[in-house]
């Protein structure tokens, strides 16, 4: 006798053309909205000052690569020196970071020590510790080292491992990877640091990378921290020089602004979509545990 073959999940029906289409339809007008800004940015850029706001529309009726003239050699130094001012800021933020992470992730991973998950908890309290309420002791601390107007009050808490963010990224991801090939190491004779350089580390790609990309983009984006503590022209990244274009009473350069905000948005870009493949694994696996 046959029998009557049960109807698929509803969840699990594959939706008609027609709904499908409307889904999509929908996503690109999402997209489009989001990306408006950008867009016009773009448009601001290639047109006259003058043009900027009068002509509300994306595509201008005067195309003109003088802002981008202009705004490179507008401020004191070249908008070149901006750039690799933040270019070295933000390499060696990704490396303290990279570093530091994965060892204090490594060893609440895998290691086993005293008050381990009381220190763990701590760690993914300092989470929700909102940055302005350290500042200022932070601040206070900098300038007693005499370290205002440096890289250095940037840098030297990566190295201590201050960002609880991604501690907790690696340590869901090394807790996914098998204890076996630890085991098998130590069998072996590898020690501690064999098996983390070895061993952990060659199959953390994934963590990595999504840790390396999102310290380049929130490190090249972030403002606050460095208008705060790099005060001197000479020491200014690309996020801080920006400002200079508007002055103190309010009136700006809007078109080299916008032309070499373009130009400081194509390190992140490059960045991001040569990291995707790896982003989109880490973030995925992450979650599976």
């Amino acid at each position: 006798m046959a029998t009557r073959s049960k109807p698929a999940p509803l969840l699990f029906r594959p939706l008609p053309r027609g709904s499908r289409l409307f889904k999509h339809l929908l996503l690109i007008g999402f997209g489009l909205v989001m990306l408006y800004p950008l867009l016009w940015m773009v448009s601001s850029s290639l047109k006259p000052e003058e043009l900027i706001f009068r002509e509300p529309g994306l595509w201008p009726s005067t195309f003109t690569l003088e802002n981008y003239s202009e705004g490179w050699s507008a401020l004191k130094h070249s908008f070149g020196y901006y750039l690799w001012n933040s270019a070295v800021l933000t390499g060696l933020t990704v490396v303290a970071n990279l570093i530091a992470c994965s060892l204090a992730a490594y060893a609440f991973a895998r290691l086993n020590f005293p008050l381990k998950k009381l220190w763990f908890a701590l760690m993914l309290g300092s989470i929700m510790l909102p940055y302005h309420v350290t500042v200022v002791p932070q601040y206070i601390v900098f300038s007693k080292l005499d370290w205002i107007n440096t890289i250095w009050p940037l840098i030297v808490p990566k190295f201590l491992a201050t960002d609880a963010f991604f501690i907790f990224l690696m340590v869901q991801f090394i807790r996914t990877l098998p204890r076996e090939l630890d085991e098998a190491a130590a069998i072996d004779g590898a020690g501690y640091w064999r098996v983390f350089l070895q061993v952990i580390l060659p199959l953390c790609t994934p963590a990595l990378a999504t840790t390396g990309i999102f310290t380049f983009i929130w490190t090249w984006n972030d403002f606050f921290s460095q208008n705060l503590y790099l005060t001197n022209s000479d020491n200014l990244t690309v996020a801080v020089a920006l400002r200079q274009f508007l002055d103190s009473s309010g009136e700006s350069s809007w078109g080299p602004m916008f032309a070499m905000s373009i130009v400081s948005l194509g390190p992140i870009f490059g960045f991001f979509l040569a990291g995707q493949k790896y982003l989109i694994r880490g973030v995925a696996t992450t979650g599976l545990k």
